[in-house]
């Protein structure tokens, strides 16, 4: 019996085969078609004793774990017409990166009595009271260094220039006439 005459009444079976494996009749068709190929150029190599359906379905069923094990690696495939465009739209990673170095660097320009204050509120997430008690100062003085803190900072971000203020003990020059 030649090669025709063995394998062609096989196709039917190794399509369905494939297709309830795959569940998709294009890739079963093309897994189909590679098993086919792959029948036909190792015929002559094959085993003459061996049964051709359980060779057949045996590459037949490689391929197709094959080809699972590597669609589980790289991840679902659709179509990008198929997409929401939505969905591929995300802000530019540098200007992350950049809005994060500004807030660095307003954050550090502030006194460090309002800095701490909103490093323990606003990050660290401590009550007005907890921080207040971390710091030892009332709580009344938590919420003004927080509320002009984040006011010189948001005043910062936007690129406006506030003095600091002169803190209690630092030490002023004035002009003497």
């Amino acid at each position: 019996m030649g090669l025709i005459a063995e394998v062609e009444p096989l196709i039917p079976a190794l399509r369905r085969y494939a297709r309830a494996m795959v569940r998709d009749r294009d890739l079963a068709d093309d897994l189909v078609q590679d098993c086919l190929e792959r029948v036909i150029g190792h015929w002559e190599t094959r085993r003459r004793a061996e049964d051709t359906r359980q060779w057949v379905f045996a590459i037949a069923h490689n391929l197709i774990v094959n080809k699972l094990r590597q669609d589980a690696r790289r991840g679902l495939h659709i179509d990008i017409a198929d997409v929401d465009e939505g969905a591929l739209v995300s802000p530019a990673a540098q200007e992350h990166r950049v809005r994060h170095g500004e807030l660095m660097k307003a954050l550090a320009a502030l006194p460090e009595e309002q800095r701490s204050v909103i490093l323990l509120v606003s990050v660290e997430d401590l009550s007005y009271a907890e921080a207040a008690k971390a710091l030892d100062i009332p709580i009344g003085t938590v919420m003004s260094r927080l509320a002009r803190g984040r006011e010189r900072l948001q005043s910062a971000l936007d690129g406006k220039v506030i003095p600091v203020p002169r803190s209690e003990g630092q030490p002023s020059l004035r002009r003497m006439k």
